[in-house]
């Protein structure tokens, strides 16, 4: 049996430790309010234009801490197991339990088992002393001493709330998991605030051993909770069983909320920018009135509204998911600032990919680059809002043989004004613009715009209009935005701009990229339902109650689908499609990105009016009319239309170039002689057709030998093979041949003349 120790011995010892304390080295003490205002979480609060929470994003690998939590929002449960479970006297002693201490002593020095001497303050100054900190074999003396010493400064300083409260802020409890707020969010999903009697028992468990077995933890646990409630029956196996399943849970997600593409490129902005010694782009956000301090990076986005674009979109692209569409992104921008407004980069858990970036990732954009074509074209005097421009057949000669543009439903209009061209989305009148602007004067405007095209204008060619080019969405909708601005180009940003800087005079302006004159034309065009009667129909979802212009787009095969337009104060843009690159099916501009589009823009301009935009100096606006075409009725109505000063005329009509004289003899106009034209196998066959031309009366055609059709103009479906076009007059006699060639397998001909596809 063991001698028991001398009362008096205790009182040696406590004496001893006293006098060695004094011999270390005074060590200064760190305020309550400097620890609270250092801690810093494992994760940064990303918050929107007015200090609410948008995101949480991990940027701190190393270690797992959720927010400050004050002693007033952890739970009396909580607060009752830890001093239980760690510090029965710390409400009574002054940082350093000398009954404990003794007791621990003796312990040791009798080889018999004690509960330890280490307090809550003493713990407490270990953490925030990083010379005082526990290593892998343990504490020295002198570590030891200085923790007593410093438990008793902190004691003489510090209020005890003060000390449980940064204690159970900083204390790990398991594996990465630092602080109480990141324990009861990770492993049982709720705030610090909601911990009941048995979770808080676990908690306590915890600390003691931090990376012990979920057996070990359970045990501690009972024993815990046992003292907690001394007058109930504790249930240990029900308690292990819950113990074994909280400490493998993993609730709190690394990441959550409904910005993590933006928050993630808001960071990332910081990051370069500090990196580069710059001003930094971001600042903390203030308290908003009546809520818990949120500090974080603040950004422009407005979380109403990024809430709304977020379930929009989910919610469109459900109903299209019969149609094999699963992904989208969209940005909203204001005008004047380039602010974003909303950043929506997938659709979430909708998504394989939902990791992916809708905003920025590249991608064709179809028909949406015709405005900035139309828009140079018209600002270089090419080409006027009224001029005609013929949606025909169009076979245009290229270094890998011929071009041969198809419209979107497959049909020929004939001859258009630019306005109804660009406003129907028709291919070839786009087209035949490019070539009088060029692909590589067309590249460079683009670039200019903030577009990043990857090749030459050359590279590209004619199908440049079309949008054979990738770009991002959020480049897109910020070249709308130039034309929204008059033709001037500005960056985005999704960092507000300090304050003293946004006090200052802005800088000078630049000068337009685009003619002003050029982009208000293009907008009016583009706000104009009647214009895109011919392809929307009257009853078109991209009209709006109040001023917008708005333009759709889809890329080859059904790939990718864009709606992009402005208002007054705001550009919208919105992507659909799949990130995997797979085609969607029977998708087209009214119905994949457009319903989202128009109900972000009602949403926008609920309570605020958008009106059209006041005419720069140096527009004429009078009225015009057109030619008859070949039916005898005028190609389109007579209207009021813009034209740059110098350019305006008050009728436009076809110059067909041909002759009046019935003497003159019949001839072929197009195709050349010669002329090889290579089938496109992404296009079904039945939808493509070559335009034969002639000038004479009487005439009819003939291919093969075999009948084709009468009249000057005819469309002949191709098939692979050289091939004889005769020109026949009223008598049966050949007055004009041209030999072709159709190059692509995948058609055969049938008696009729058509084909189908092998």
């Amino acid at each position: 049996m063991q001698p028991a120790p001398p009362a008096f011995s205790r009182k040696t010892l406590a004496a001893l430790l006293i006098a060695a304390a004094w011999t270390l080295p005074a060590r200064a003490v760190v305020s309550f309010e400097e620890v609270k205002r250092d801690f810093r979480s494992s994760d940064t609060a990303v918050l929107d234009r007015n200090g609410e929470l948008l995101q949480r994003v991990r940027t701190d690998p190393t270690v797992r801490r959720g927010q400050w939590t004050a002693l007033a929002d952890v739970s009396p449960a909580l607060r009752t197991a830890m001093v239980l479970s760690e510090d029965k006297r710390f409400y009574e002693h002054s940082g350093i339990d000398w009954r404990a201490v003794s007791a621990a002593a003796w312990g040791n020095l009798w080889n018999t088992r004690t509960r330890g001497a280490s307090t809550i303050t003493m713990q407490l100054s270990g953490l925030l002393d990083e010379d005082l900190r526990r290593s892998s074999g343990g504490r020295s003396f002198t570590q030891k001493i200085g923790q007593t010493v410093a438990a008793a400064q902190l004691e003489r300083t510090w209020r005890k709330d003060q000390i449980l409260e940064a204690y159970l802020n900083t204390v790990p409890f398991r594996g990465e998991i630092v602080g109480i707020d990141a324990l009861s969010r990770t492993l049982f999903g709720k705030a610090p605030s909601g911990l009941d009697a048995r979770e808080a028992s676990v908690a306590a468990a915890l600390v003691r051993a931090p990376n012990a077995k979920p057996a070990v933890v359970a045990q501690r646990a009972c024993e815990v909770l046992r003292t907690m409630e001394p007058q109930q029956k504790t249930d240990c196996e029900a308690l292990d069983m819950f113990t074994s399943a909280a400490v493998q849970r993993r609730a709190f997600e690394p990441n959550e909320g409904i910005a993590p593409h933006a928050a993630r490129r808001v960071l990332r902005e910081i990051r370069d920018a500090n990196a580069a010694a710059a001003p930094a782009a971001a600042s903390a956000a203030p308290a908003p009135k009546g809520k818990e301090k949120e500090t974080g990076v603040r950004t422009t986005l407005r979380a109403p509204l990024q809430r709304f674009a977020l379930d929009t979109l989910q919610r469109h692209l459900r109903e299209l998911r019969e149609r094999h569409v699963e992904d989208g992104a969209l940005v909203v921008l204001d005008n004047a600032t380039g602010e974003v407004l909303a950043w929506v980069g997938s659709s979430g858990p909708l998504s394989q990919a939902a990791e992916v970036d809708g905003v920025t990732a590249l991608r064709q954009p179809g028909s949406t680059l015709k405005p900035l074509l139309y828009a140079q074209a018209i600002a270089e005097k090419r080409i006027t809002a009224a001029s005609l421009i013929e949606d025909s057949s169009a076979q245009i000669s290229t270094a890998s043989g011929l071009y041969i543009p198809q419209n979107y439903d497959r049909r020929f209009k004939g001859p258009v004004s630019a306005r109804t061209a660009l406003a129907a989305s028709l291919n070839v009148p786009a087209v035949r613009t490019l070539v009088m602007v060029s692909p590589e004067a067309f590249a460079r405007e683009l670039r200019a715009a903030g577009l990043p095209l990857r090749e030459s204008g050359d590279y590209y060619g004619y199908s440049l209009a079309l949008g054979s080019a990738e770009v991002s969405l959020l480049s897109l909708t910020n070249a709308y935005r130039m034309l929204a601005n008059g033709g001037r180009y500005g960056t985005t940003t999704l960092a507000p701009r300090p304050a003293e800087k946004s006090k200052t005079a802005p800088p000078p302006s630049q000068p337009p990229l685009i003619d002003p004159r050029a982009a208000f034309i293009v907008g009016d065009i583009l706000s104009d339902p009647n214009a895109r009667t011919r392809t929307f129909g009257l009853d078109s979802i991209l009209s709006t109650r109040f001023w917008t212009a708005v333009k759709t787009g889809t890329s080859k095969d059904m790939r990718d689908n864009w709606a992009v337009g402005w208002s007054q104060r705001y550009t919208v843009g919105v992507w659909v499609g799949n990130a995997s690159g797979e085609s969607m099916w029977d998708v087209s501009g009214t119905s994949g990105a457009a319903p989202v589009w128009a109900e972000v823009m009602r949403f926008l301009h609920a309570r605020e009016p958008s009106r059209a935009p006041s005419p720069p100096p140096g527009l004429v606006q009078m009225q015009v009319s057109f030619g008859p075409g070949a039916d005898g009725n005028p190609l389109e109505a007579s209207r009021s239309e813009w034209f740059l000063q110098g350019t305006e005329q008050p009728l436009f009509a076809l110059d067909t170039g041909m002759t009046t004289d019935a003497s003159a003899p019949a001839r072929i106009t197009a195709p050349a002689d010669g002329t090889i034209i290579a089938l496109d196998p992404d296009i079904p066959p039945q939808r493509q057709r070559v335009r034969f031309d002639s000038e004479g009366r009487g005439v009819q055609w003939r291919i093969d030998g075999k009948p084709l059709a009468r009249g000057n103009t005819v469309q002949w479906f191709p098939w692979p093979g050289r091939h004889l076009i005769e020109l026949v007059d009223a008598g049966g006699k050949v007055v004009d041949q041209r030999r072709l060639e159709v190059r692509g397998a995948g058609v055969v001909a049938k008696n009729n003349g058509s084909g189908a596809r092998r």
